[in-house]
């Protein structure tokens, strides 16, 4: 047990701790004095504070790496944002670009059509394409007008490039025609260079000029429009040009492959010639081609006879 300390030990004990006290406000207020009259203190913690700085920015470098790290993660969220918009603004506008790159194509092709009926000065009438056959073997178009809209069977159809083909069905409001390069079509030609009359038989996928006698004028590049015999088609529409003339069978004529004029695989339009009879007087039938049979709905095609 520790022994008792009378009153007079902790008075002193006071005394000293006030003595301590105001001696260190005296130092103080020393330095205080010292330092506005000198300004010895301010170049000290000048290089305090030099020599504590690293100490402050390592301190602080977790806090600035997480600043930054938040910074980044915000930019490159807005940046894919904007990425994204951009790539949707992008697409609209290529299918923009291209709806309006289709229509351009689109009203160029009716300029064609309707500009090459307007210089042949032509009592046409528009046609769209509904629809085409799907079996390879039959070359067939669906317009979408019929009999309600005036179509006649054996209107000729045309395009900007020349002959398409002919109607052999018509509805109230549809109409078939049968294009030229279907194997059951025929149609009397002539050389548009020295007026051999022939006869364009459908292929499938191309024209072919059957039975050219050997001593007649006909040359590849050749082009060969309607004749008008028959009466069906009007003559001088281009119906092809000969890429490609070799002997038959027999050797004694030839054949002849046509590209036709017309663009049979392309479009959605075509005309029809409302007035398609000819002033020329019909001569005797044209055979139907070696390799298919005469399609019912099909009138009687002419030809003159063979020179």
């Amino acid at each position: 047990m520790p022994p008792y300390a009378g009153p007079s030990a902790q008075r002193s004990d006071e005394i000293a701790g006030t003595l301590r006290l105001l001696v260190a406000l005296a130092l103080a207020i020393a330095l205080m004095v010292m330092d506005h009259r000198g300004g010895w203190l301010t170049a000290i913690r000048g290089q305090l504070e030099v020599i504590v700085q690293p100490l402050w920015r390592l301190a602080g470098l977790p806090a600035k790496l997480g600043d930054t790290v938040r910074d980044d993660a915000s930019t490159r969220a807005r940046l894919a944002k904007d990425n994204e918009t951009l790539r949707n603004a992008l697409l609209i506008s290529g299918a923009r670009i291209a709806r309006l790159q289709a229509a351009a194509a689109e009203n160029a092709r009716l300029r064609g059509l309707l500009g090459a009926a307007e210089q042949g000065g032509l009592d046409v009438q528009l046609a769209p394409i509904l629809d085409v056959a799907l079996d390879p073997t039959r070359q067939r178009v669906i317009l979408d007008i019929g009999a309600d809209q005036g179509v006649s069977m054996g209107q000729a159809a045309i395009d900007a490039g020349g002959l398409v083909g002919q109607v052999v069905d018509v509805r109230p409001s549809t109409a078939t025609v049968l294009l030229l390069t279907d194997p059951d079509h025929a149609v009397p030609v002539a050389v548009s260079r020295n007026g051999i009359r022939l006869v364009a038989y459908g292929r499938g996928d191309r024209l072919e000029l059957a039975n050219v006698p050997t001593s007649s004028d006909v040359k590849v590049g050749d082009r060969i429009v309607t004749s008008g015999l028959g009466g069906r088609f009007p003559p001088g529409f281009p119906v092809g040009t000969i890429t490609a003339l070799r002997r038959d069978e027999s050797r004694a004529f030839l054949v002849g492959d046509l590209r036709p004029a017309a663009r049979l695989d392309r479009g959605r339009d075509v005309l029809l010639l409302r007035h398609t009879r000819s002033t020329l007087s019909p001569a005797s039938p044209v055979p139907a081609p070696p390799a298919a049979t005469a399609s019912p709905p099909l009138a009687p095609l002419q030809r003159a006879p063979a020179p």
